[in-house]
């Protein structure tokens, strides 16, 4: 991400929507997408970047000619951009830092495998059953190597991850703690910071699925000092690829996943058998540039602090709006339920899962398909969770999830959806 721009008067506390809108071909269909959580809608600048790369240098990397070097150029700019989005300034991690994979889970299994080669017998790994199973299955999969795995449960009376829950589990003999950012069926926002504190006085490494927190808030990956923290793009308006931060000590340490010539101290390389796609990693440069501009847009020459950190204020104080319109509804609703917290807060994304007394949740949505409104119902790849809220039986939750560029007419536009599904 090019360097935070200051500027100078209070920016203005509405996100400009139609300004943000404008951005996103795909809303300009018939459809209303509230299933963001799955995969949101890519920006246009993305899409015109794909298409610019896979016209203009759809060639091999690392050769002298005109065309490969300057793609070779591109993509480390792209890198070097995507990287300020885990952090800013002194914050951000280096491009050597950031690991390209096709998704999250992609990601997690080649990160398991490395960090797996040097653990055995004697060795604890915790993981939540909170997580998407993206960041339990390769971990709980050590325990075949004689690992130990620890389950750090829901807390069932505040429906969240709680650091006191964490406590008794953590030991001289903990090796790894794997936990969310964020739930993608809750919303709940843990407190990373505090965990990897609490990770590192027992000599443990942090492994942070930020899938569901990225799209909503910025993040600072060096500040919370984890270990390991992963998002994938295409929850975040770019092309289907993900991102993983490690920092450098620990990757350096970590074994070669790629050909035999790589060498240990080759990052990312080693992390990334088989290279990366190319045009999405160009694509997704559009990403960082677009927060960038989103911030300029809001500011508009007011003094309010760096572009990219306006964009996010301006980004979570619309979410809250939604989210708020949304929870509201659903509290006053005899025989509804929400999952995780039913207030909106700073602590609550806008990722709203909830069940109807005496419907199953699979006969919620159909309502919304016969009105252009797409939202969904399932466990979210979270059936640990589903399981712990009792809610197997009735085919999961209902989720609704929202991002930036939903609005709040379309917001009652579902609220009336959800009225004639009652």
């Amino acid at each position: 991400m090019a360097t935070p721009t200051p500027v100078d008067q209070s920016p203005p506390a509405v996100l400009d929507s139609d300004w943000v809108r404008a951005r996103f071909p795909t809303l300009a269909g018939d459809w209303i997408l509230m299933d963001n959580a799955g995969g949101a809608a890519p920006l246009g600048a993305v899409i015109e970047r794909v298409s610019e790369y896979m016209t203009h240098w759809p060639v091999q990397l690392g050769a002298s000619y005109g065309p490969s070097a300057a793609a070779g150029e591109l993509l480390a700019a792209a890198r070097q951009d995507l990287a300020g989005l885990f952090g800013t300034g002194s914050g951000a991690p280096t491009p050597e830092e950031i690991v390209v994979a096709s998704s999250t889970t992609e990601l997690m299994q080649r990160l398991a495998r490395a960090i797996g080669a040097e653990l055995g017998p004697g060795d604890e790994v915790v993981v939540t059953e909170v997580d998407h199973e993206a960041n339990i299955t390769p971990w709980r999969r050590l325990s075949e190597r004689g690992v130990t795995v620890r389950e750090w449960p829901l807390n069932r009376d505040t429906q969240r991850l709680e650091p006191d829950d964490l406590r008794p589990l953590l030991n001289e003999r903990t090796r790894l703690v794997c936990f969310t950012h964020a739930s993608n069926l809750l919303g709940e926002v843990t407190p990373v910071a505090e965990i990897a504190r609490m990770a590192r006085a027992v000599g443990a490494r942090t492994v942070v699925d930020g899938v569901a927190y990225a799209p909503h808030r910025p993040l600072a990956v060096k500040d919370w000092g984890v270990d390991f923290y992963a998002f994938s793009l295409y929850k975040v308006y770019g092309p289907h690829c993900a991102l993983l931060y490690g920092r450098r000590e620990h990757l350096d340490r970590l074994p070669n996943l790629n050909h035999s010539f790589y060498r240990r101290e080759d990052v990312p390389g080693k992390l990334e058998p088989g290279a990366f796609p190319y045009e999405l990693l160009y694509g997704a440069g559009a990403v960082p540039a677009y927060l960038e501009a989103l911030g300029q847009h809001q500011l508009q020459g007011h003094d309010g602090g760096t572009a990219v950190n306006v964009a996010y204020e301006a980004i979570q104080a619309h979410e809250h709006r939604l989210s708020s319109l949304l929870l509201d509804y659903l509290d006053a609703r005899e025989g509804a339920r929400v999952c995780g917290n039913p207030r909106a807060s700073a602590e609550r994304l806008p990722t709203v899962s909830f069940e109807v007394d005496g419907r199953a949740s699979s006969d919620i949505p159909p309502v919304g398909d016969a009105a252009g409104i797409g939202f969904r119902w399932g466990h979210f790849y979270a059936p640990r969770l589903v399981e712990a809220l009792g809610l197997t039986e009735r085919d999961g939750v209902v989720r609704v999830s929202l991002v930036h560029y939903n609005t709040e007419d379309e917001v009652r536009r579902l609220l009336a959806v959800l009225d004639r599904a009652w």
